[in-house]
């Protein structure tokens, strides 16, 4: 008995689909199948991103208008020298402008220094770790998609969105910073304090890449989606952390003398400077710092002159671009080392 007879014919092809072939292997087509399957488990995250941005942006509006309605009405009516404050419309009129600048200082800065921390665990973190743990991974591996072209589209659709939306942020946030709260007469936001300076230029935009891809990484080591929410939070935390300790140092300080004042017992830097290191010149010419000070037992009581090492203002920007192409280096090395991990066990 032939092969064919056992078989039977081969079914007749429909005329429509005569001259089709079967996608190969990383064709364009199964690349669109991928995205548009990536598309469906992000579309709710995004959706969530989305809706947060714009009430971030609703509120970042509403204060922006709020505030300049008050500090224009102070300009009318005398009010904004803090010399008129002793009257009592006057003190009540700073008193709401010094509210509506507490909201974005005290609520909204360490709302948004918050996000790559919050983007590292409950977007990051998940994003391969439920994959592995629900055993996923390997199925979709094994259909016409490389496992590179599919961990580049997965990596793509909320890396994209996070992009997009954190720059946003990050516009409307320095937007309101300098038009808002820097010129204001009661508000003191110096931009190198703690909550300031995440939510300024491109600090923002590279934190949350970083806080994502760190997070990715973090969920292929553990492949546990509980443990790696909580872990990619602390790691993300940890690494931010290190950064503000060694940010001192992204860019030359300004050294400077001033004579010694009793009554202000320290170096006076500028305004809205960032004064890393203080202490004081004795009169042989010897430096000692503020917490040497401390333990000489009142040897710096002869002082004669006080010193401080600062960044002005003006290396807001410098200092930013350092940290921005630092992280963004750490940000590819970590999608290097997932894509490697990925490619290299097949799963």
């Amino acid at each position: 008995m032939s092969t064919s007879t056992l078989t039977g014919p081969p079914a007749p092809v429909p005329a429509d689909r005569a001259g089709e072939r079967p996608a190969p292997a990383g064709s364009s087509r199964g690349t669109g199948r991928v995205f548009w399957l990536i598309w469906r488990q992000s579309r709710a995250a995004v959706r969530l991103m989305v809706i947060l941005t714009v009430l971030a942006a609703l509120l970042l509006l509403a204060l922006h208008v709020l505030l300049q309605d008050r500090i224009e009405l102070m300009h009318q009516t005398d009010c904004y020298q803090p010399r008129s404050w002793e009257d009592l419309g006057c003190r009540v009129q700073a008193g709401r402008v010094e509210m509506l600048s507490r909201m974005f200082t005290d609520v909204l800065q360490p709302a948004v220094t918050a996000v790559p921390v919050l983007l590292g665990m409950f977007l990051g973190g998940p994003l391969l770790a439920q994959e592995y743990e629900r055993g996923t991974l390997r199925m979709v591996l094994a259909q016409s998609v490389t496992p590179r072209r599919w961990l580049a589209v997965r990596l793509a659709v909320p890396g994209a969105a996070v992009l997009l939306l954190s720059a946003a942020l990050s516009v409307l946030t320095s937007w309101v910073w300098w038009s808002d709260i820097v010129h204001n007469p009661v508000a003191f936001d110096p931009p190198f304090q703690a909550f300031t300076y995440p939510v300024l230029g491109v600090a923002p935009v590279v934190w949350s890449l970083f806080g994502l891809a760190l997070g990715v990484l973090v969920g292929q080591l553990v492949r546990r989606t509980v443990a790696a929410v909580l872990v990619s939070g602390a790691v993300v935390a940890v690494a931010h952390a290190v950064v503000v300790a060694v940010r001192p140092y992204f860019w030359p300080r300004v050294s400077m003398e001033q004579p010694y004042d009793n009554l202000m017992s320290g170096f006076v830097q500028p305004a809205n400077a960032w004064l890393v290191e203080q202490g004081v010149v004795l009169p042989d010419g010897t430096r000692l710092t503020a917490a040497e000070c401390v333990d000489a037992s009142g040897a710096c009581a002869t002082a004669q002159a006080s010193w401080g090492q600062f960044h002005p203002v003006s290396d807001l920007v410098p200092v930013q671009l350092v940290e921005a192409g630092l992280l963004l280096v750490l940000t590819a090395l970590v999608v290097a080392v997932v894509f490697r991990r990925l490619t290299r066990a097949g799963s």
